[in-house]
């Protein structure tokens, strides 16, 4: 099987295997049954593991080498179709929304935990900032679709503060004083009437060139869900900023943030800036985070302190972790289980938290590089067939 394999071109095995998942993806998406969902779970498990022994996984592996671009495309397409089957029900276009939000925040995580070596435990807080700015911008009667760029800068600039500290510190002190942020954050969110208090603030709906996103679109004489609109917003952010980490981890700037994960002293003896890195990888993170949470604020439509606490924070970095550190496709995969399985599995709905702790335990010990761990970097590019 692996040397019939070796004969098809790496895109080609590529290809089928998204196309495969997909139309898996569309079958989980409409079950209902407890037992339905567990044996297509299962189905899933015995077919990566089989996928793996016969070599798929590393011709999907050498494809996303050779040509990232291209398989990008296809999983967007992938998307889009998976959008397109849907586009009547709110509930999968609900989660779909849902996974590609927080696969955004995972990729900002990322740029913090996997290329730098930043602990950040306060990734809700910084969520939440961009999503109480939505509220605030829709309240104040600007374009809601400034609530985007504003929740970046301000998730930024607080992040530019909380910095000083996390930069004087390294290990577990650094992830202390981000843990008391997450708290500090959820208990001023609680004692401020100007955010609502306890209980929150509505948010308006994303407007955009007239488009009020409120408003379920019909499309070939079909009514769309209103949440098509967020699900393709959020395609689109999810798309832009999978992009710009990509390119930043393979650019001299990401060496750099590579080089100071793995050894301070060695990267200060090159010259390389560690305080600089740091903060660089911690800024930028928050800002996209707080994109996120921006867009996450308006299709909601009412955020409240309880949705941003030390807890949610945790599932980012259990997020991060079960993907793979530092690996931009495993924390598209880790977001898709992390968000739809306990919505499907209302049974394990209650106990979400001792699952992903479970899993999170079991990812260190058995896995620790996670569901799709991040390749060696690549110095030089791959020579070309037929090249001397």
């Amino acid at each position: 099987m692996t040397q019939a394999l070796s004969r098809v071109p790496a895109f080609a095995v590529a290809a089928v295997t998204i196309l495969l998942g997909l139309v898996f993806a569309i079958v989980f998406m409409e079950q209902e049954s407890d037992v339905a969902v567990i044996s297509l779970i299962a189905l899933a498990a015995v077919a990566a593991w089989a996928g793996t022994r016969a070599g798929v996984a590393a011709r999907v592996s050498e494809a996303a080498v050779e040509r990232p671009g291209g398989i990008a495309l296809l999983v967007a397409a992938g998307m889009a179709v998976l959008m397109g089957v849907f586009v009547e029900d709110h509930f999968p276009l609900l989660m779909l929304a849902t996974v590609m939000i927080y696969a955004t925040v995972a990729l900002g995580l990322n740029v913090q935990f996997g290329y730098t070596g930043v602990v950040n435990f306060a990734g809700a807080a910084f969520f939440g900032i961009g999503a109480y700015t939505s509220a605030k911008v829709a309240s104040s009667g600007l374009p809601p679709i400034l609530s985007l760029p504003l929740g970046a800068m301000f998730a930024a600039v607080i992040g530019l503060l909380l910095v000083i500290p996390v930069v004087r510190t390294r290990g577990h002190y650094a992830a202390v004083v981000t843990i008391a942020f997450s708290v500090l954050f959820k208990t001023f969110l609680e004692v401020n009437d100007a955010l609502g208090g306890p209980q929150g603030l509505s948010v308006g709906a994303m407007k955009l060139f007239g488009w009020d996103f409120g408003d379920g679109p019909t499309m070939f004489g079909v009514d769309a869900s209103f949440y098509l609109n967020y699900a393709l917003m959020a395609l689109a952010m999810l798309s832009l900023v999978f992009v710009l980490v990509r390119r930043l981890e393979r650019s001299w700037l990401g060496l750099s943030l590579d080089a100071v994960r793995l050894d301070e002293t060695g990267a200060a003896c090159y010259g390389i800036g560690i305080r600089r890195s740091k903060i660089f990888a911690f800024v930028l993170g928050n800002a996209i985070i707080g994109l996120a949470g921006a867009l996450y604020g308006c299709m909601q439509g009412y955020v409240a302190p309880t949705s941003f606490t030390f807890s949610d924070s945790l599932i980012l970095v259990a997020i991060v972790l079960l993907g793979g550190m530092g690996s931009p496709w495993g924390t598209i995969l880790a977001a898709a289980i992390v968000v739809i399985l306990p919505e499907k599995l209302q049974a394990i709905q209650e106990y979400r938290f001792l699952l992903f702790s479970a899993v999170v335990i079991a990812i260190l010990l058995f896995r620790p590089a996670g569901l799709l761990p991040r390749g060696v970097r690549r110095y030089f590019p791959p020579a070309r067939k037929g090249a001397q």
